[in-house]
């Protein structure tokens, strides 16, 4: 009986995923059928841009966007919103940018791309026009480029500062009796912190000042240049809490009026020429996207763009949100062998990850440099194993507030021999062929010669990071330890160090690739290519859907249960990864 039930319940499943499929594929090719080929800009349009819209490096692509009209068929990426943003500076169709200012999930360095973007489209001599009733610290750093922004009466600016604090876990691992045994190199690697130790250490202390400070000093003089006001004061209002209410904002002239939305509305509309019955022509992004993809195709391409976004894995996933050493060592060699391909542009936003795969996608680099130049453009994050990635390169562009360097490693492997005998009441036992066949076991605590052995390993590792980083950045072995030991540094520190070559964006580091190969004019060819509607249908039935479903159910404790998921894929490998997660409000 229990057979059956199990065939049924299979078959049952079975049906229900073909069924599903079906279904798709059906409303695909109706789609298909009744949807236009092309959006059209019509004259007098205002673009439409929010901050609260997540950047990825890669467009995001719609899983059903084989059924919905066009112009839905996903969220741009961080390069695509600033192609977009540049071909509507020359766009007689675009008069301005209508910037709604909300939430804001992106990192420093995707931020300043995106603002910077919009400084070019303002310079133009086009108007943007910035709203939103409460604005966080990172949002307003974006809208504070606007010709004009406006806070609504009621709402609120939040500019108090930045801070950062990282969740510890020693007391924790304590009261369950699971020792995390630790090894590392670099007196600043403190990514394993938070299981060994109940507050920062006094070296993780200094270099989160240090780094913290440049993103602050960065974020003042942005704001500062586009408002108008020196940094010392702006710097005064967050120390003295001067900001409490949208008044305080508009007194102190961080915002240009206080207004609601309809008031907004009326100012555009003037600015159009419009009456007041008449409707302000809003192009969403999605829709000029689509207007403007022929714009962006690769045919003929000379220059690749590699994206390597998340953390550093061995195999070959094919998740969005991991760098697998297998599928970009493939990515990077087919790029590497087409002879149309004259340059390789490397995007990098990493933390890092498996030491062994960095290293893997570090020799598949250097081959490729070996045949046609590689550039490097640092996103959020470069740090530790995404530096590892990155050092060969011919070039390397990053942002003054990329988080980069962590040069060091350090590996975890769990002793949960006593949490499973004393709060679960299980035990081991086994045999074993050879001394330490069972070395890295997490039942039982390590020997001083099996720590030895870890340690040892550990050590290598690091030795031959920083041997990549002295060949790749043509700098002594003395100078590479000193900027080593697993200290963070922000892109303007580390074009200081020599560990990056200059402070750009990623169409700075196509514009530096272009100029080395002599290519008057050219396209740019992405990898790796963007997956299907279908594709993208049938991964959100796994793996994709079940994420959504935890984040949306644990909403701000996910990042808790990330790290300690993290943990759990980390111990047993020897990691080159930033310091936990940085998290910077």
């Amino acid at each position: 009986m229990r057979s059956f039930f199990k065939i049924f319940l299979a078959s049952l499943l079975a049906l229900i995923v073909v069924g599903v499929l079906g279904i798709v594929i059906l409303l695909g090719l109706i789609g298909s059928a009744i949807s236009p080929d092309k959006v059209v800009i019509s004259p007098n349009g205002v673009l439409v841009l929010e901050t609260n819209q997540e950047l990825s490096e890669q467009k995001v692509a719609n899983p059903l966007s084989m059924f919905t009209k066009k112009g839905d068929g996903g969220t741009p990426g961080l390069f695509d919103v600033i192609r977009l943003v540049d071909n509507a500076t020359g766009d007689d169709n675009i008069k301005g940018i209508y910037l709604k200012v909300e939430g804001n999930a992106n990192g420093f360095a995707t931020n300043q791309e995106f603002r910077n973007a919009l400084e070019r489209f303002k310079a133009s001599g086009k108007w943007i026009y910035a709203y939103g009733e409460n604005m966080s610290q990172q949002s307003y750093f974006v809208a504070s480029v606007a010709n004009k922004v406006y806070l609504h009466p009621k709402g609120g600016l939040d500019f108090n500062g930045f801070y950062s604090q990282v969740t510890f876990l020693k007391g924790l691992l304590e009261k369950l009796e699971i020792q995390p045994q630790i090894f590392y190199d670099g007196r600043f690697k403190s990514a394993t912190e938070p299981l060994r130790e109940t507050e920062m250490t006094p070296a993780n202390r200094i270099q989160t000042n240090a780094y913290l400070g440049e993103l602050y000093s960065n974020f003042l003089f942005n704001i500062g240049q586009s408002r108008k006001i020196d940094t010392a004061t702006l710097h005064k209002y967050a120390n003295d809490g001067a900001i409490q209410n949208a008044e305080d904002a508009a007194r102190l002239k961080l915002v240009d009026g206080l207004r609601y939305d309809d008031q907004v509305m009326d100012e555009i509309k003037s600015r159009l020429s419009l009456s007041g019955t008449d409707k302000v022509n809003f192009v969403t992004l999605s829709n000029y996207e689509n207007a403007n993809e022929h714009r962006f195709r690769d045919n003929d391409a000379k220059i690749a763009l590699i994206y390597a976004q998340g953390s550093i894995v061995g195999g070959d996933s094919e998740k969005e949100t991991v760098i697998s050493s297998d599928r970009y060592i493939k990515l990077i060699r087919e790029a590497r062998q087409d002879n149309d391909i004259k340059a390789i542009v490397f995007r990098v936003n990493s933390p890092g990850g498996s030491a062994l795969a960095s290293e893997s996608i570090w020799r598949e680099l250097t081959l490729a440099k070996k045949d046609k130049p590689v550039i490097v453009s640092m996103g959020d994050y470069a740090a530790s194993g995404g530096y590892y990635i990155s050092c060969m390169a011919d070039s390397i562009f990053a942002e003054p507030n990329t988080l980069t360097g962590s040069i060091g490693v350090f590996a975890v492997i769990p002793n949960l021999g006593n949490f499973f005998k004393n709060k679960l009441g299980v035990t081991f036992d086994g045999v074993k062929t050879a001394q330490y066949a069972d070395l890295g076991t997490a039942s039982r605590a390590m020997t001083d010669d099996e720590k030895r052995f870890i340690q040892n390993g550990v050590d290598t590792t690091y030795m031959v990071f920083k041997t990549r980083v002295v060949n790749g950045r043509k700098l002594s072995g003395a100078v590479v330890d000193s900027i080593a030991q697993g200290r963070v540094w922000s892109g303007v520190q580390a074009k200081e160090l020599g560990l990056v070559d200059r402070i750009g964006g990623i169409q700075d580091a196509i514009a530096c690739a272009a100029k080395m190969v002599h290519a008057g004019s050219f396209n740019v060819k992405e990898y790796p290519e963007p997956q299907g509607g279908l594709e993208k249908v049938v991964r959100s039935l796994g793996g994709d859907m079940q994420s959504r479903m935890v984040k949306n159910e644990l909403g701000e404790n996910y990042s808790l249960y990330e790290q300690v998921k993290r943990i759990k894929e980390m111990s047993g490998q020897v990691q080159a990864r930033i310091p936990y997660d940085i998290e910077i409000k």
